[in-house]
């Protein structure tokens, strides 16, 4: 396993909680490819980081919960082997002795459609949308947000969420490969099939919940597949309505730290709000012998990120 670029406890504080991360394993049983860039992807290799995650989450023996930012299976992936792929990297998050929160990303709605997929990664569902929150504690609520609501992959062909992200793509790109950028200047490029966007209702749910965050007191972690800020990732892996949620996180001060996957190679940003917004670097990209996991140790006035390997080490401390 590769070296863990540990933090030691703030101050000698113990933290409230503790829970694993990981994300972008992207797994398939195919031989080892690339990116559309160029990027080596360890489609095999996957497994195994995900596997030696779990070892490490478990010898630890202080994490409450492992939470997993999307696409657990590539899209390169034969489709007659999606299920039994899907159903193999669940059943490897089902080895670590604690709950798994899960989300979906493009790359699993590529292999199974949402009435298959949800259900498989135990994601409370009504209707076949995909967010959800839990309070670990008493003093802090994570808010699982589905970034594909609005999108033209995963719900049926006819569903009003694909008709409506079609028409948006059909307006905001004028390529015939609606994921190609080409032409599309600054942020703009993030307006591409793989992405999505959130939708009015569960845009109302969201500040709902926030509010009664703000009611009880909570701090709250927002997790979502697609970055939420332009300064974490490049724009071709933002959310499409990433400056709609975010007015609406703004109106509160309860969000203290947003955490995403999807942008490979990782990033951190705070806003103009002080909060901060962190992407987790890809399983998938790990050369053989190399890892991209860690652990989140949870403080009254932080978090604490320690990575293993290509995940970088980082304490998110808020605004006072």
């Amino acid at each position: 396993m590769g070296c863990t670029n540990g933090l030691v406890n703030v101050q000698g504080k113990q933290p409230l909680f503790s829970f694993g991360v990981i994300s972008d394993v992207q797994y398939a049983d195919i031989p080892s490819g690339q990116s559309f860039l160029g990027v080596p992807r360890y489609y095999r290799h996957s497994l195994l980081v995900l596997q030696r995650a779990v070892q490490k989450w478990n010898n630890l023996q202080k994490l409450k919960f492992v939470v997993n930012f999307g696409d657990i299976v590539d899209g390169f992936c034969p489709k007659d082997q999606s299920l039994n792929a899907v159903e193999k990297i669940v059943d490897e998050f089902k080895n670590f002795k604690g709950p798994t929160y899960h989300m979906i990303g493009n790359h699993c709605l590529y292999n199974l459609p949402r009435k298959k997929l949800l259900p498989l990664l135990n994601i409370p569902s009504f209707e076949g949308r995909a967010y959800y929150d839990f309070c670990p504690t008493p003093t802090y609520r994570f808010v699982v947000l589905d970034g594909y609501d609005i999108s033209a992959i995963g719900w049926p062909s006819d569903h009003p969420n694909t008709l409506e992200a079609l028409k948006f793509l059909k307006k905001k790109n004028p390529n015939l490969d609606k994921n190609s950028p080409i032409g599309l200047v600054g942020l703009e490029r993030r307006f591409l099939m793989f992405n999505g966007a959130v939708g009015k209702e569960q845009m109302k749910w969201l500040d709902c919940v926030l509010e009664d965050a703000t009611r009880l007191k909570q701090k709250v972690v927002v997790c979502c597949h697609l970055p939420l800020d332009p300064g974490t990732s490049s724009p071709e892996a933002l959310l499409w309505n990433y400056d709609e949620v975010m007015v609406v996180i703004h109106k509160y001060n309860c969000v203290k730290v947003c955490i995403s996957g999807h942008d490979h190679k990782g990033g951190h940003s705070i806003d103009s709000h002080w909060i901060h917004h962190h992407v987790l670097e890809a399983a998938l990209e790990c050369p053989p012998g190399s890892d991209a996991f860690g652990y989140m140790d949870v403080y009254d006035d932080r978090l604490t990120l320690s990575g293993t390997d290509r995940m970088e080490s980082i304490d998110m401390i808020f605004k006072p």
